[in-house]
Parts: C-alpha cells; sequence; structure tokens
C-alpha cells in the first residue's frame, strides 16, 4: 500500500484551535487540521512552514509534536505528524480551503473531522486544557 506522509498544524490561539475544510479532491467538505504533504529532502516542520505559508499565507512557528497518526484510507496509508504551532504573522487567508473555524474544547466535535484527524482529536482536548 503506498504510504503518504504529511504534517499538520494544530494552531492554537485564545484556547481555540484552527479547523480547516477541504475545498478539493477525493475528500473535499471534510474538516481537518490544516497541512500538507512533507516533500523528499524536508523535515515535517519545514514542510508544515512551507505548506502554511502556501495555503494561507501565514507564518508559523511549529512546537512540540503532539502525536503521529497512522491510519489506513482504502487507497493509502497515511501517516501524519500533528505539531502544535502558533502564528508569527499572517491572517489566514483561505486560498485552498472552503472554509474554517476556530473551535474550542466545547465545539470540537461540531464539524465533520476526516477520518485521520478523528485520531488526535482527544490530544487536542488535553491540549486546550494546557493553554
Amino acid at each position: 500500500m503506498k504510504i503518504i506522509k504529511v504534517a499538520a498544524a494544530i494552531i492554537v490561539d485564545n484556547n481555540k484551535l484552527f479547523a480547516t475544510q477541504r475545498g478539493y479532491g477525493e475528500f473535499k467538505d471534510g474538516w481537518e487540521f490544516p497541512g500538507g504533504k512533507i516533500e523528499e529532502g524536508e523535515t515535517p516542520q519545514q514542510a508544515l512552514k512551507r505548506e502554511i505559508q502556501e495555503e494561507l499565507d501565514t507564518e508559523i512557528e511549529v512546537g512540540e509534536l503532539v502525536d503521529t497518526i497512522e491510519y489506513d484510507y482504502p487507497n493509502f496509508h497515511l501517516s501524519m505528524d500533528c505539531f502544535v504551532c502558533t502564528i508569527k504573522s499572517g491572517d489566514l487567508v483561505l486560498k485552498e480551503h472552503e472554509s474554517a473555524r476556530w473551535l474550542g474544547k466545547d465545539d470540537l466535535h461540531s464539524v465533520d473531522w476526516l477520518p485521520a484527524d478523528i485520531g488526535i482529536l482527544d490530544k487536542c482536548e488535553e491540549l486546550l486544557k494546557r493553554v
């Protein structure tokens, strides 16, 4: 099975996490933490900074690794490194996503998350208790 390695940004601000809704592809309309594929020669942190700059026109600070989610979709295996991130500069402009929301611990489950992203939600709830 094909393995796809990605990095995801759990952007934290004011006790809320930033979630985006996919605007394209097989998983269009599903909610996810923004990020993308790790290119050859990149660290997950470098990939994340590049992807967030490209997709959201925003510079982020990449912090601790929260977890690595391993998930089998029907046509590929996803390995997703999830990092806590903060905004350094920019306004989170949606260039590729359909929609976005800031979610607190009480509304974290109010969107239709993609299956792999569901796997990190418990740790996100713990994270929101700490910030």
